[in-house]
């Protein structure tokens, strides 16, 4: 009797493995990915309509994700509570056409809240990539008498809460950075709490507060104007808007570095091999030059980390803005 060829063997083999998916149930199936996507993608943003965050999670979903896919892709804003409402949602869904498009704020507000926020950054997510940064720098009014970092602290340890701080919110990144530049240089910078960046801008261009730690977009074109001047960016590099401003390493003061990150992740409910699916996706998105130009058009910075030390980051993330609020005692009453 003649025994089956190897190709012959192979055909069963592939035939086999087909038969036993198409039998296995439909939550196995979904384990394995082969059955996924099945229908229309969610992508939750936990950011209002309208914003960059909301712009970049709609332009990944029409010309990205949907193409590659072949599902719809619908955005779903759900904002509110520093972002909180709209992750919470993503984290409970169990439901693995949801996805969330999410911040740096989301391993940050946890460490603020005294009652659990419903989610845990590490447990519920899986990272798929890293997007886009904002770039956040240190700016004084043009008329300010400091032209250096350096003058900066010495005047401020001087004079421990003599010089003010106007952030866009309590918890918000723009807070939390001039905390971790307080930590790292050993000053005490008195916080000015405003409610978004377009509201104390007036007050920092009028030289009523002394400096601030804000967002490329917001500041850029008051530089360019000369009512504002750049002393550092709190980032790990130089922009290339601003090649001659320095980083706060460059300026003396290693360690205070802010990525003001967006990223894509998937909820746990969402099969290992479908997260692989679209890490691959989006990485190969990311490579792409009109890609990477529509995201600078929404006055952010195109991610160059690879999505597996994105991954490794976001856990380290957390666990150093929880560090800081609990050595600064930072809390939302």
């Amino acid at each position: 009797m003649n025994k089956p060829s190897q190709s012959a063997l192979g055909r069963r083999s592939l035939l086999s493995t087909g038969l036993a998916l198409l039998a296995a149930s439909p939550a196995a199936r979904a384990q394995s990915g082969a059955a996924w996507p099945s229908r229309p993608i969610r992508i939750i943003v936990p950011f209002a309509a309208g914003g960059p965050a909301d712009g970049l999670a709609r332009m990944l979903g029409e010309q990205v994700l949907g193409p590659k896919l072949g599902q719809p892709v619908v955005v779903e804003n759900r904002a509110g509570a520093g972002g909180v409402i709209g992750v919470a949602a993503a984290a409970g869904a169990n439901d693995p056409h949801t996805l969330l498009f999410g911040s740096i704020s989301m391993t940050i507000v946890p460490h603020l809240q005294a009652q659990p926020v419903g989610y845990d950054v590490v447990r519920d997510f899986t990272p798929l990539a890293q997007i886009a940064s904002t770039p956040f720098l240190l700016v004084v009014p043009s008329g300010s008498r400091f032209t250096d970092v350096a003058a900066l602290v010495a005047a401020a340890k001087t004079r421990p809460k003599g010089l003010s701080a106007a952030n866009s919110g309590y918890g918000t990144l723009s807070h939390m950075t001039a905390e971790l530049f307080n930590q790292g240089a050993g000053v005490e910078l008195e916080p000015v709490v405003y409610r978004g960046e377009g509201v104390l801008m007036p007050d920092l261009l009028g030289g009523q507060v002394d400096l601030g730690f804000l967002t490329l977009s917001s500041v850029l074109p008051h530089l360019r104007a000369g009512t504002l001047r750049a002393l550092a960016v709190a980032g790990a590099a130089r922009l290339p808007e601003l090649p001659e401003v320095p980083t706060l390493a460059e300026a003396g003061f290693p360690g205070i570095e802010v990525d003001g990150w967006q990223a894509m992740f998937a909820p746990r409910s969402v099969p290992p091999a479908a997260a692989a699916r679209l890490s691959a996706i989006l990485a190969e998105a990311m490579a792409d030059p009109a890609i990477r130009a529509r995201i600078t058009g929404f006055g952010a910075v195109p991610a160059s980390r690879s999505n597996a030390d994105f991954a490794t980051m976001v856990p380290e993330e957390f666990r150093r803005w929880g560090v800081l609020v609990k050595e600064r005692n930072i809390r939302v009453d």
